[in-house]
């Protein structure tokens, strides 16, 4: 899944070992609703955490919710199913991990010397492919949306 493997390099700092960890906070009495998007959630994460491990070298603890919106260090899914997914995991992960938020992502954008992604890019899509930016976004393969991608 290239568009998953951009995010997680360009999301990642030098650090000795990746670890992403997270809780899910949920309702003590909860709805069937929310029985199953828990379900659907949990799945989801242990999926994305997954990749990041395998390619990541970043370290964040997460907390996970059921609710729309957020960009603070809760990570949320609302109740469209179709989100509660690996790409929506890992792209909200890179927002925690600074994707969009940080003056070291401004500055990535700025200068283009993605020492990790670009690379990978080039690896992928020959010698002229280049990283893009604009607000809180990267493209190509940046798991914006489904709709974004094409999937």
């Amino acid at each position: 899944m290239k568009l998953s493997l951009l995010a997680v390099f360009a999301a990642s700092v030098s650090v000795a070992q990746s670890a992403i960890t997270w809780t899910l906070d949920k309702a003590a009495n909860p709805t069937s609703d929310q029985i199953e998007a828990y379900e659907k959630i949990e799945a989801t994460m242990k999926a994305a955490v997954a990749r990041h491990a395998k390619l990541g070298t970043a370290s964040k603890s997460v907390t996970v919710k059921y609710t729309p919106g957020g960009v603070s260090g809760v990570l949320r899914f609302g109740s469209d199913r179709a989100f509660m997914d690996e790409r929506t995991a890992l792209h909200e992960i890179a927002h925690k991990l600074g994707v969009g938020l940080t003056t070291a992502f401004n500055s990535l954008c700025s200068s283009g010397d993605w020492k990790t992604a670009l690379p990978l890019l080039k690896s992928w899509d020959g010698d002229d492919a280049k990283i893009s930016c604009g607000g809180q976004h990267i493209w190509p393969l940046s798991i914006n949306a489904m709709i974004a991608n094409g999937m």
